[in-house]
């Protein structure tokens, strides 16, 4: 069984949440998933997974959160060549900013040799229902790049 392997920081249980959606979408479709928050892992962990997430929040005015910064400069000196990957996030549309922290960790997947497999998916504060639907759709994209 292929293996997904998600990493995400979150303050307030947002970004939490559409991981869950997102862990949930994947198990559903067939997917081995190992669902974890960023200080519990290293970023040479994802080299296990077949398909890496990673799910952020923005915070204040567009900075990384404070406890996946290690994992984020550990993330550019990985060899993930041969692996798919997939970003989402979390953050509050009353910044200018709005979940760059996404774009910021697109930028250091594609320093690892691995191949985007989704678009970005950015959710304003808390999923809704629309969210729910987007994150499964990015779930269901990242996955069709498999036979399983």
């Amino acid at each position: 069984m292929p293996l997904a392997k998600i990493v995400y920081a979150s303050m307030t249980g947002n970004t939490e949440a559409c991981a869950d959606i997102v862990a949930d979408k994947l198990e559903e479709l067939g997917w081995e998933v190992e669902l974890d928050e960023c200080t519990s892992v290293d970023a040479e962990d994802m080299t296990d997974a077949d398909l890496c997430i990673v799910g952020t929040y923005t915070y204040g005015d567009g900075e990384l959160p404070d406890e996946i910064v290690d994992f984020y400069e550990e993330l550019a000196d990985v060899d993930l060549s041969g692996k798919i990957y997939g970003c989402f996030g979390s953050g509050d549309t009353f910044y200018d900013d709005f979940c760059i922290c996404v774009d910021m960790f697109e930028a250091q997947f594609e320093k690892t040799g691995a191949t985007k497999g989704a678009e970005l998916v950015r959710v304003d504060l808390s999923p809704e229902d629309d969210d729910e639907t987007n994150l499964e759709a990015f779930a269901e994209t990242l996955s069709s790049h498999f036979d399983l």
